[in-house]
């Protein structure tokens, strides 16, 4: 069994799986032992052709390409996967012995997320390896529709918070009545008002103060914040204010005006909804009341937005139940 095949059928280290492309067997091998020993799996293919054959067979985490190859170089290497939809977030680090600048600039444009010349520092590599897997990780978990965080990162926020080991907050908040908005105007207005209640809350993390608020976006209409306790009631009530007075120029006049929209059943009778508002669920975590999972405590404050969603208008529902015993 060859190396290789080793590895496609060993673990996959949690830093990531690299495959080089290089037939320059000594730089090859000189770059993968510098990841190996900075905790990387590592993988080799000998040009373009080869690495496209293993990448269909074995994900990896992130390509290091380099751009003068036999059969396919670097730059088609690159096209080709960009043009993959199963490929085209892969990221691409080009390495190659011309310092020119239009050789940088092919390389880039074809789709590169990083370039370097050789002959270069193995650390330097490493690090933008490093940098590269991160900005492409961070990317993946933005939600597309609000630019902000999702769920992983929402879930090391409140683990840096627990290992820094200080009071804090974690505030569910979503729209009520958001399903008759697009019932009535449909999925493109609904998410106006997805858009509207991100750019509110986040004003409200701006003006927070310090310690710095967190913001994330779970999906759909469902937000969360991270933060102090104290910033808790501020927070709340500077996004209410905001989104309620957005949000009025997102309705047609006529519903705006009579204060509802008229939403059809499944009978096809018509029902009045009214216009919508927000439900935040709030949980703590301090004094003798500590939540060491994110999980934990996500769920508390999403059942305190049910809570929330049982009280008329916009309100903010907080759990103050003290530690069993």
């Amino acid at each position: 069994m060859s190396e290789r095949d080793q590895v496609a059928l060993e673990p996959v280290n949690r830093l990531g799986l690299i495959l080089i492309v290089d037939d320059d067997e000594d730089i090859a091998r000189f770059v993968g032992i510098s990841l190996k020993l900075h905790g990387f799996d590592v993988m080799h293919a000998r040009d373009g052709q080869e690495a496209l054959e293993l990448i269909e067979r074995i994900r990896p985490d992130l390509c290091v390409v380099d751009l003068m190859m036999p059969r396919i170089d670097g730059v088609e290497l690159t096209q080709r996967l960009r043009a993959d939809p199963m490929n085209a977030a892969l990221p691409i680090i080009m390495l190659t012995a011309k310092g020119l600048t239009v050789d940088k600039v092919h390389g880039l444009r074809a789709g590169a997320d990083d370039y370097m010349v050789k002959p270069f520092d193995t650390s330097e590599l490493v690090a933008r390896v490093e940098s590269t897997l991160r900005r492409n990780r961070e990317y993946r978990e933005v939600s597309p529709l609000t630019g902000l965080p999702g769920n992983t990162r929402i879930s090391r926020e409140i683990t840096d918070r627990v290992r820094n080991g200080a009071d804090y907050a974690v505030a569910y908040i979503d729209i009520d009545r958001f399903k008759s908005v697009n019932d009535v105007y449909g999925f493109g207005r609904g998410d106006e008002f997805i858009g509207a209640l991100a750019r509110s809350l986040h004003r409200a993390v701006t003006v927070a103060g310090l310690p710095p608020a967190f913001l994330g976006h779970i999906g759909g209409d469902d937000f969360v914040i991270v933060c102090a306790p104290p910033q808790v009631r501020p927070l709340a009530e500077q996004a209410v204010l905001d989104f309620e007075k957005t949000t009025d120029g997102l309705y047609d006049e006529r519903d705006a005006a009579r204060g509802y929209v008229e939403v059809r059943d499944r009978r096809n009778n018509i029902q009045r909804a009214a216009l919508v508002t927000l439900s935040i669920g709030v949980a703590l975590s301090s004094g003798d009341r500590r939540f060491n999972d994110p999980r934990e405590i996500i769920a508390l404050a999403n059942e305190m937005k049910s809570v929330a969603k049982s009280q008329p208008g916009s309100y903010v529902a907080v759990d103050r139940r003290l530690a069993p015993g």
